[in-house]
């Protein structure tokens, strides 16, 4: 088994913790965080916690690889500063891809990918580095998805769509095919895309509006 270190420990810390010591070949030997997020145990989840100032001294890029556990904060650009950061240390950076994922696509993964259980990714799909599908997302044929990516739960993308770098993408979003998604765009929960959107470009689906009826008034449900 490959040795590890995973860098956070929030809460995307915690299950980069679960998912990577019951589903991967990798074993975790410690997480590391910056200076003012040291905890005054020194430990989470029963294994040491160090700065970042102190990892290759203790554990080297030659003998541990690295994730970076964080989520999409300032659309993905703490975790896409963080990531290259260590890669700028000489660390190799793994991915997690989940056992109950259905991947297609020959392994055309980058690193410090995190891709949860029930997404499908067809054939011919293609994604870059630091992208995190979450649970449940279906990634049509012929797909690119750039690096510092974060898809979120149950979206829909159709065939041939290029989502451009440092994108969010919210949970029941639907994406036409032959889509361009251009840099750091936010689609937000329950948004329907059916043409290209430009660089910078935020997207908000319609939310429910509460009916004038209480609950109460209502005889069949």
């Amino acid at each position: 088994m490959k040795k590890i270190i995973i860098f956070g420990i929030s809460d995307a810390g915690e299950l980069a913790h679960f998912y990577f010591k019951n589903d991967s070949e990798f074993e975790i030997s410690a997480f590391v965080v910056d200076r003012s997020y040291l905890p005054s145990s020194g430990e989470f989840l029963g294994l040491p916690v160090i700065e970042r100032d102190s990892i290759l001294e203790k554990y080297p890029p030659n003998l541990y690889g690295l994730f970076v556990a964080m989520g999409y904060s300032n659309l993905n650009q703490a975790r896409k500063d963080k990531y290259l950061e260590l890669k700028s240390m000489g660390y190799s950076c793994v991915s997690y891809v989940s056992s109950k994922a259905t991947v297609l696509n020959a392994g055309a993964i980058g690193e410090n990918c995190f891709i949860l259980e029930d997404n499908t990714i067809q054939p011919f799909v293609k994604i870059g580095n630091n992208v995190t599908l979450w649970s449940g997302n279906h990634i049509g044929h012929h797909t690119k998805i750039d690096d510092h990516c974060f898809l979120a739960s149950h979206i829909v993308v159709s065939g041939r769509v290029h989502i451009h770098e440092s994108c969010f993408i919210g949970v029941n979003s639907t994406i036409r095919d032959h889509v361009s998604i251009g840099d750091r765009c936010v689609l937000g929960a329950g948004t329907i895309l059916l043409g290209d959107a430009e660089p910078g470009g935020v997207y908000i689906g319609s939310a429910t509006e509460r009916s004038k009826v209480p609950s109460n008034r209502l005889r069949k449900i």
